[in-house]
């Protein structure tokens, strides 16, 4: 038990927390700037309320699923943990959520994003909708 907490502090201590310009640019070069009729400052600000742009963000549901990464994704419906019945929307291991490249955050944001719509996020609903968002990309050279 002892070695498994240790195991999850390393982990944590190593987790990768994007600057914002940073996360800006790398969204946008993932072509995320306008993608599904999104602005970058939207997904900037959904990704600022749900991780904080920390990459191995994990928070546990009252229902007992599981958000993972730096979009906060849902195990049940887009990622397997291994541990619960999912239907994996994304095809992806929760695990390829929580690694410093984010590329596989960025596939599954656009599946879901696709499917869905950025009204999926309840955090987005919940910080940036009807919100001036342009603050989350002030500044940024892009």
């Amino acid at each position: 038990m002892k070695f498994l907490v240790l195991l999850l502090f390393v982990g944590v201590a190593n987790a990768k927390y994007f600057t914002r310009c940073e996360l800006a640019s790398v969204l946008q070069a993932a072509g995320m700037d306008g993608y599904a009729g999104v602005g970058l400052g939207d997904w900037m600000c959904l990704a600022s309320a749900a991780s904080s742009y920390n990459t191995q963000a994990i928070n546990h549901n009252s229902d007992g699923s599981t958000n993972y990464g730096i979009f906060q994704i849902k195990d049940r419906l887009w990622c397997s943990n291994d541990q619960f019945p999912s239907y994996n929307g994304c095809r992806i291991s929760c695990s390829q959520l929580l690694i410093d490249d984010i590329s596989a955050d960025i596939a599954c944001a656009k599946v879901i994003a696709n499917q869905q719509g950025i009204l999926f996020w309840p955090g987005w609903q919940a910080n940036c909708e009807a919100r001036d968002v342009s603050l989350y990309v002030a500044g940024c050279e892009l």
